[in-house]
Protein backbone atom coordinates (compact mmCIF):
# COMPACT_ATOMS: atom_id res chain seq x y z
CA UNK A 1 0.00 0.00 0.00
CA UNK A 2 1.32 3.19 -1.18
CA UNK A 3 0.76 6.61 0.01
CA UNK A 4 1.89 10.00 -1.60
CA UNK A 5 3.71 12.23 -0.01
CA UNK A 6 4.69 14.41 -2.89
CA UNK A 7 5.10 14.62 -6.71
CA UNK A 8 7.10 17.38 -7.91
CA UNK A 9 9.50 18.69 -10.94
CA UNK A 10 13.23 19.93 -10.27
CA UNK A 11 14.99 21.93 -12.14
CA UNK A 12 18.50 21.92 -10.73
CA UNK A 13 20.44 20.66 -8.01
CA UNK A 14 19.86 22.91 -5.48
CA UNK A 15 15.64 22.30 -6.22
CA UNK A 16 16.31 18.75 -5.81
CA UNK A 17 18.33 19.64 -2.73
CA UNK A 18 15.16 21.51 -1.57
CA UNK A 19 12.96 18.57 -2.20
CA UNK A 20 14.92 16.62 0.29
CA UNK A 21 15.05 19.10 2.53
CA UNK A 22 10.96 19.10 2.46
CA UNK A 23 11.04 15.60 3.20
CA UNK A 24 13.27 16.34 6.10
CA UNK A 25 10.70 18.42 7.31
CA UNK A 26 7.84 15.90 6.56
CA UNK A 27 9.63 13.24 8.49
CA UNK A 28 10.08 15.65 11.42
CA UNK A 29 6.56 16.58 12.04
CA UNK A 30 5.27 12.68 12.45
CA UNK A 31 5.64 9.06 13.19
CA UNK A 32 6.82 8.23 9.67
CA UNK A 33 9.55 5.19 9.24
CA UNK A 34 13.23 5.46 9.49
CA UNK A 35 13.95 4.02 5.92
CA UNK A 36 14.15 6.50 2.70
CA UNK A 37 14.39 4.28 -0.08
CA UNK A 38 16.06 6.18 -3.47
CA UNK A 39 15.42 5.16 -6.90
CA UNK A 40 16.17 6.43 -10.02
CA UNK A 41 19.61 5.98 -12.47
CA UNK A 42 23.06 7.34 -12.55
CA UNK A 43 23.45 10.69 -12.22
CA UNK A 44 19.28 11.39 -11.10
CA UNK A 45 19.94 13.58 -8.48
CA UNK A 46 19.94 10.98 -5.44
CA UNK A 47 23.48 12.84 -3.54
CA UNK A 48 21.73 15.91 -4.02
CA UNK A 49 18.22 15.03 -2.63
CA UNK A 50 20.46 13.53 0.81
CA UNK A 51 22.49 16.76 0.74
CA UNK A 52 19.21 17.99 1.34
CA UNK A 53 17.77 16.08 3.89
CA UNK A 54 20.73 16.27 5.96
CA UNK A 55 20.75 19.88 5.76
CA UNK A 56 17.91 19.34 7.91
CA UNK A 57 18.44 16.44 9.65
CA UNK A 58 22.43 16.69 10.58
CA UNK A 59 22.71 20.74 9.93
CA UNK A 60 26.45 21.25 8.76
CA UNK A 61 27.30 17.50 8.01
CA UNK A 62 29.33 17.58 4.45
CA UNK A 63 27.40 14.76 2.33
CA UNK A 64 29.24 12.93 0.00
CA UNK A 65 28.03 9.96 -1.91
CA UNK A 66 29.03 6.87 -0.41
CA UNK A 67 29.81 4.75 -3.36
CA UNK A 68 32.99 3.05 -2.56
CA UNK A 69 32.37 3.78 1.30
CA UNK A 70 29.03 2.18 0.68
CA UNK A 71 27.96 3.76 3.87
CA UNK A 72 28.81 7.27 5.19
CA UNK A 73 27.56 8.69 8.98
CA UNK A 74 26.07 12.06 9.55
CA UNK A 75 25.25 13.02 13.38
CA UNK A 76 22.48 15.06 13.58
CA UNK A 77 18.78 14.68 15.21
CA UNK A 78 18.40 12.42 14.36
CA UNK A 79 21.42 10.76 12.66
CA UNK A 80 21.34 10.00 9.48
CA UNK A 81 22.93 6.50 7.54
CA UNK A 82 23.52 7.28 3.81
CA UNK A 83 24.02 3.87 1.93
CA UNK A 84 25.07 3.51 -1.46
CA UNK A 85 24.23 -0.26 -2.26
CA UNK A 86 25.27 0.34 -6.01
CA UNK A 87 28.21 -2.12 -5.74
CA UNK A 88 25.89 -4.62 -3.67
CA UNK A 89 25.79 -8.61 -5.53
CA UNK A 90 24.02 -10.43 -2.98
CA UNK A 91 22.61 -10.46 0.56
CA UNK A 92 25.86 -11.55 2.12
CA UNK A 93 27.26 -8.35 0.26
CA UNK A 94 24.85 -6.43 2.00
CA UNK A 95 25.10 -8.45 5.20
CA UNK A 96 28.71 -7.79 5.23
CA UNK A 97 28.68 -4.24 4.94
CA UNK A 98 26.33 -4.20 8.75
CA UNK A 99 23.68 -2.68 6.55
CA UNK A 100 20.93 -4.59 9.12
CA UNK A 101 22.66 -3.65 12.37
CA UNK A 102 21.50 0.09 11.30
CA UNK A 103 17.55 -0.66 11.46
CA UNK A 104 18.60 -1.54 14.99
CA UNK A 105 19.90 2.03 15.83
CA UNK A 106 17.75 5.26 16.24
CA UNK A 107 18.65 7.05 13.28
CA UNK A 108 17.68 7.59 10.30
CA UNK A 109 18.93 5.19 6.88
CA UNK A 110 18.52 7.04 3.28
CA UNK A 111 19.63 4.46 0.65
CA UNK A 112 20.71 4.75 -2.68
CA UNK A 113 20.29 2.11 -5.41
CA UNK A 114 17.33 0.72 -3.16
CA UNK A 115 15.52 -1.04 -5.50
CA UNK A 116 18.19 -3.63 -6.06
CA UNK A 117 18.03 -4.79 -2.57
CA UNK A 118 14.46 -4.72 -2.58
CA UNK A 119 14.48 -8.16 -0.98
CA UNK A 120 16.36 -6.45 2.34
CA UNK A 121 13.77 -3.39 2.71
CA UNK A 122 11.89 -3.02 5.95
CA UNK A 123 7.89 -3.54 6.04
CA UNK A 124 6.91 -0.08 5.77
CA UNK A 125 9.54 2.95 4.27
CA UNK A 126 9.24 5.93 2.32
CA UNK A 127 10.17 5.45 -1.39
CA UNK A 128 11.71 8.45 -3.32
CA UNK A 129 11.63 7.92 -7.10
CA UNK A 130 14.06 9.52 -9.52
CA UNK A 131 13.55 10.27 -13.43
CA UNK A 132 15.87 12.47 -15.39
CA UNK A 133 19.49 12.77 -15.38
CA UNK A 134 21.90 15.02 -16.60
CA UNK A 135 20.72 18.31 -17.46
CA UNK A 136 17.06 17.02 -17.54
CA UNK A 137 14.52 18.13 -15.41
CA UNK A 138 14.13 15.79 -12.13
CA UNK A 139 10.74 14.50 -11.50
CA UNK A 140 10.89 13.09 -7.82
CA UNK A 141 8.13 10.99 -6.18
CA UNK A 142 8.11 10.43 -2.85
CA UNK A 143 6.02 8.10 -1.27
CA UNK A 144 4.94 6.17 1.99
CA UNK A 145 5.20 2.76 1.71
CA UNK A 146 3.47 1.12 4.33
CA UNK A 147 3.06 -2.78 5.64
CA UNK A 148 0.28 -4.58 7.66
CA UNK A 149 1.00 -1.89 10.41
CA UNK A 150 -0.17 1.27 9.85
CA UNK A 151 2.22 4.15 9.85
CA UNK A 152 1.29 7.48 10.48
CA UNK A 153 3.11 10.55 9.09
Amino acid sequence: MAESIFDLKCFSATETEAAGARLADFMKQGNCPRFVALCGGLGAGKTAFTRGFCSVMCPGATVRSPSFAIVNEYRGDPDVYHFDVWRIKDDDDLYSTGFYDYADRKGIVVCEWADSIAYALPESYIKVKFDGNGDDPRHIVAELIKGDEVTVC
